[in-house]
């Protein structure tokens, strides 16, 4: 098959690819925006508001390893189209929590979508990279599923704050309801093209190697990812990281849209701002890539990050200015501004964990889906600090997370079991 014919088979799964990337960020950040509704209509506290964002990455620790063998027996047009319909469940229960006037509903329609954000987000890459025929293309694709995502990441907050609008009083599931239509919309047009496309299977396994599975003729490997320290290390890094990702535009979204003087629209603008720098940082990281490597882009990334949220903790709320005609904190600047430095850790950290692993690479990604998890956790656990000591003093802890990324840069992401064999 040529390479004009592959486009134009394949051209249709590629852009909902691009559009199934957007949703990964668009429901989780939606996850995490409905924190100032929750707080609301249902009056949690602080540390319950994130209860939404731990549902839904719990549920990667549920999932990460289970979609991973889905994959592979199923193949990717199979476990696509199951993502997708579990997604329209998820955020459909979502939309009848508000109605139904039940948090616990609302709890359970974001544990349910989040395992559709696992199971896609083990779908997407490996399938673009397909697509795109591997090498160059497969990974330029990617990177524009990237960039999909973070506009995704960048809207939903930007769109619940604006339904919601000037005071925390209007914050209602029914009031965002729209936002929640629309994706459910998405993940319908997204089925029917993923269903009428002709997709590759390259990785899933064989009927010979289903048949060994089966009667049990398949030898037992003495190694694994978790036979690797730098691994080890770098699967911590990642639960700290996307919890540290999570923890700062959550955190900062249910504190700042509580001030009556800000309210939830100028902060949900802001949270968008947040994930709007993770877009260019991306850009930026993916120009530089090839130049700086990705030890040294964790260390900086994660040094400037701690001083940004130092700067953000001790410059006192009073302290603002005025833009596009509207009041703003110094601080709220500095937590956005945070966007440019975990824009890139992801892919840093992946990087360095999965150096030298080999044929265990496979068996890495899924355990790494799995310590996703941590995106919900740490957040939680933050508002939980928050509901005790305050939302800025509860930063300190995601210091000390970005502290450990910096170590794993420094000297974590060192492989020192190049004896064990990966071929």
């Amino acid at each position: 098959m040529d390479k004009t014919t592959a486009k134009q088979n394949y051209t249709p799964a590629i852009v909902v690819m691009f559009a199934l990337f957007f949703m990964i960020a668009f429901v989780t950040n939606l996850a995490g925006s409905m924190g100032v509704v929750v707080t609301n209509q249902f009056g949690a506290s602080k540390a319950l508001s994130q209860l939404g964002t731990l549902a839904n990455f719990i549920a990667y620790a549920c999932m990460g390893i289970p979609a991973g063998l889905i994959l592979r027996r199923k193949g990717y047009k199979f476990t696509s189209l199951a993502a997708v319909i579990v997604g329209f469940i998820g955020v459909g229960i979502q939309f009848l929590s508000g109605y139904a006037e039940s948090f616990f509903v609302y709890v359970l329609g974001a544990f349910v979508a989040g395992f559709s954000m696992c199971m896609l987000n083990i779908v997407v890459n490996p399938m673009l990279n397909t697509l795109g025929g591997g090498g160059n293309k497969g990974n330029q694709l990617i990177q524009w599923g990237g960039s999909c995502n973070s506009i995704g990441g960048t809207l939903a907050p930007m769109f619940v704050g604006w339904l919601v609008g000037g005071s925390i009083e209007n914050a209602t599931v029914a009031k965002v309801a729209p936002v929640m239509i629309i994706a459910m919309a998405i993940f319908a047009i997204a089925f029917a093209v993923i269903l009428f496309t002709n997709i590759p299977e390259p990785h899933m396994e064989t009927a010979e190697e289903k048949a060994a599975r089966k009667a049990g003729n398949v030898a037992k490997d003495p190694h694994s990812p978790l036979s690797f320290r730098h691994f080890i290390l770098g699967a911590i890094a990642i639960f700290f990281y996307v919890g540290i990702e999570n923890g700062i535009p959550n955190t900062a979204n249910v504190y700042f849209s509580g001030l009556d003087w800000i309210g939830p629209a100028i902060t949900g603008t802001f949270i968008g701002a947040y994930w709007f720098c993770m877009l260019l940082g991306r850009l930026g990281g993916g120009a530089i890539g090839g130049k700086i490597s990705s030890r040294n882009m964790l260390m900086c990334t994660s040094a400037v990050a701690i001083l940004f949220i130092i700067c953000a903790i001790f410059i006192p709320e009073s302290v603002t200015f005025k833009l596009f005609g509207s009041t703003v904190p110094l601080s709220l600047i500095f937590l956005f501004l945070c966007g440019l430095c975990t824009s890139i850790m992801w892919g840093s950290i992946f990087n360095l964990s999965v150096e030298g692993l080999g044929k265990y690479t496979a068996a890495a990604s899924g355990i790494f889906m799995t310590l996703v998890c941590g995106g919900g956790i740490i957040p939680f656990f933050q508002n939980l600090l928050a509901d005790k000591v305050g939302s800025m003093q509860s930063y300190w802890l995601l210091i000390i997370c970005l502290g450990y990324l910096f170590f794993y840069g420094f000297k974590g992401s060192k492989n020192v079991n190049k004896d064990i064999p990966v071929e």
